[in-house]
């Protein structure tokens, strides 16, 4: 059994629409989710992707038991999120970085302890619990402080640390990185991965920070027009795109693009050139053409960058079917 269990599932709502022809209010179903099915196993570390309004929140709310599917099958620690919500909430943990879950001014130390009460945590378990995760998202400087009065990047950790006070199984994040600064997102992160590595803590993250996901997650689902249209590795994912690799080409003096057959200039600046080559290309090949045609100074290869693998994916320029459960175009 896995953590997650997604199967054919859909959800629709009812927008009214007012007609100002005939002043009056016509009814439309709109399909946020449709036929969606995935796995997510214990203890993966599994990113959850899509544009706006692709249907991810919307998932999120039916696993967290605040939605109800109109079809299919849902089953999150082996329960039934809609209709055994209480019991589910004891077994996992929730984070949506826009919302808090916090009490605004009180210390961020009162808030904590609440929320022992609400999950009914016992008393040692609780302060063992509270001194651990104090330590690893750095809390003590601030656990005084009303939380009204935390920086971002500081109400970040105390959420998080909130969530996973009872000692969750699952822990769901939506956007646990939006607007922090550069050392707040890597405290975050390495905690994040800490908590999945070391603690085996399954973990669900949805976020539009592709650098999350690169850093994070071994596995990708994602979702567009409430349809999936990918599950499986970052690696698998470039591969299914065919996204060009990009050979960055230091000259020893600026000069115009350079000519290599088979492959395209992207981009000049001074002596530095950047070449798109596909993956029928032979890199060694280009490399060699280059020292022997021009003064090259350095070269480095890198893999297409995620967010432009992504971008093509959700722009449609590949059609991609998971394994067993073909996504209809």
């Amino acid at each position: 059994m896995g953590m997650i269990e997604v199967e054919a599932v859909a959800r629709s709502f009812t927008v009214r629409r007012r007609d100002g022809r005939r002043f009056r209010r016509s009814r439309t179903t709109v399909r946020a989710v449709h036929d969606v099915s995935f796995t997510v196993g214990r203890g993966e570390f599994v990113g959850y992707l899509g544009p706006n309004g692709a249907g991810k929140s919307t998932t999120i709310k039916m696993l967290t038991g605040i939605l109800t599917p109109s079809s299919g099958r849902v089953r999150v620690c082996g329960l039934d999120p809609s209709r055994q919500r209480t019991a589910l909430a004891r077994r996992i943990g929730v984070v949506f970085g826009q919302r808090t879950t916090l009490w605004w001014d009180l210390p961020l130390l009162d808030s904590l302890t609440l929320i022992r009460h609400l999950y009914r945590v016992e008393a040692g378990a609780h302060r063992a619990r509270l001194a651990e995760l104090t330590a690893l998202l750095e809390l003590e400087p601030f656990l005084e402080t009303p939380v009204r009065q935390l920086s971002l990047g500081q109400r970040m950790r105390g959420d998080l640390a909130a969530a996973l006070l009872h000692d969750p199984e699952l822990l769901v994040l939506d956007e646990p990185t939006i607007g922090l600064d550069v050392v707040s997102k890597a405290t975050v992160r390495a905690f994040l991965e800490r908590l999945n590595t070391e603690r085996g803590t399954t973990v669900l993250l949805t976020t539009h920070d592709l650098g999350d996901i690169e850093r994070l997650c071994r596995r990708v689902l994602i979702i567009d027009h409430g349809r999936l249209a990918y599950d499986g590795g970052l690696d698998r994912l470039r591969a299914a795109v065919d996204a060009d690799r990009v050979l960055v080409v230091e000259l020893a003096r600026p000069g115009p693009p350079v000519e290599v057959p088979g492959v395209e200039v992207a981009g000049v600046e001074g002596p530095r050139q950047w070449l798109r080559l596909p993956e029928s290309v032979n890199a060694a090949a280009v490399v060699a053409a280059l020292a022997e045609r021009y003064d090259v100074r350095d070269i480095a290869l890198r893999d297409a960058d995620i967010e432009e693998v992504v971008a093509r994916l959700y722009r449609g320029e590949h059609a991609y079917e998971p394994p067993g459960r073909p996504v209809a175009p």
